[in-house]
């Protein structure tokens, strides 16, 4: 006897079955216990599936560049703060507990190297679902991504002592706050000479301490600085303010009066002076012997603010006035701020 299959009769097969699914998922008995951990064959095809979807991904959904070699210490610091406690470091083992999750956070130092540079930005950037592998805190941040890249093509071969020279801050009795902070911007508050650390040394005490709470509440884009800044208490904020502004650093804004580059202001152009907002005695930060490096970055993530226009939001003034230097003198403003010689 032969059953005809007919359309009828196949919908009538498919309803059955997922009404058994569901009374399956009504019932309470799928184990979802992570200590009962995957049957090979299911942590295969996860696996598998989740490679095949970051290929696919990160051939469409990658920027041009997505790895930078240059910015070790701040994707180093980032790393010891929010990554090795699940995936362990150079002479650090992950966290026992993190290791009983289902399915445990994997060594990178082993891994990496599966993975081609856009993969990994991809994996970094935008995390994976079901696995506990978050994604980047900061979306408007590709820099960081890019630099996290750079740090995780370093891994295999890095050894303890080198990884805690990047990542580690150097101990200071009393001023635990500071000196959480000067693994990326030294004790010296300088910045290491890393080109994505800005100088931080006489610095106005309350323009860190906003930049700070800033960060923290999720304010302002920066993972690295987010992770940093949330494990801090207003008092430990205000401490390691205070240390890094006492330093001798930033120096008073002093140019000449006629720059051919728009720090004196461009009335025609509706360009105000720098001098007007970040000289001593304003509420904005000093700017004058900041990072070259850090300055052109800056104005260049205020130009790239899609979500400010001039005319519904002219509150968010630096978004309109970076927007208004043409973008062929922004390394060359940023050198003469800095006080360093021009690209």
């Amino acid at each position: 006897m032969t059953v005809k299959i007919t359309w009828k009769r196949a919908l009538a097969a498919l309803a059955l079955l997922g009404a058994l699914g569901m009374g399956f998922a009504w019932s309470g008995l799928f184990p979802l216990a992570a200590s009962s951990g995957h049957w090979k064959i299911t942590d295969w095809f996860l696996h598998w599936t989740m490679q095949n979807s970051v290929r696919t991904y990160s051939t469409f959904q990658t920027p041009g560049k997505v790895r930078d070699d240059t910015g070790l210490v701040s994707a180093a610091g980032h790393f010891r703060q929010a990554c090795q406690v699940c995936h362990g470091a150079p002479g650090a083992l992950p966290s026992p507990a993190m290791q009983a999750a289902t399915p445990h956070a994997p060594d990178l130092a082993k891994t990496a190297a599966h993975y081609t540079d856009r993969e990994l930005f991809w994996i970094v950037r935008h995390g994976v679902k079901y696995t506990g592998m978050p994604a980047w805190p900061a979306a408007d941040r590709p820099d960081e991504v890019a630099r996290m890249v750079g740090f995780l093509r370093r891994l295999p071969g890095m050894s303890a002592q080198q990884y805690a020279a990047l990542s580690s801050p150097p101990a200071l009795t009393g001023k635990t706050a500071a000196a959480q902070c000067m693994g990326c911007h030294g004790s010296d508050g300088m910045g290491r000479g890393q080109k994505d650390i800005p100088v931080i040394a006489g610095q106005k005490t309350e323009v860190l301490v906003a930049a700070l709470r800033r960060y923290a509440a999720g304010q302002r884009e920066s993972a690295v600085m987010q992770v940093a800044a949330a494990s801090l208490s207003k008092s430990e904020m205000q401490d390691a303010a205070e240390y890094f502004s006492a330093l001798p650093g930033l120096a008073d804004i002093a140019l000449p009066g006629k720059h051919p580059l728009p720090i004196n202001g461009r009335p025609l152009a509706q360009l105000p002076a720098c001098t007007g907002c970040h000289a001593p005695g304003k509420t904005a930060p000093l700017i004058a012997g900041q990072r070259a490096s850090y300055l052109a970055a800056r104005l260049r993530q205020w130009r790239g603010e899609d979500t400010v226009i001039d005319a519904h939001k002219p509150q968010d003034a630096m978004a309109v006035i970076a927007r208004r230097i043409p973008e062929d003198e922004i390394d060359r403003l940023a050198a003469a701020l800095a006080g360093s010689p021009p690209p």
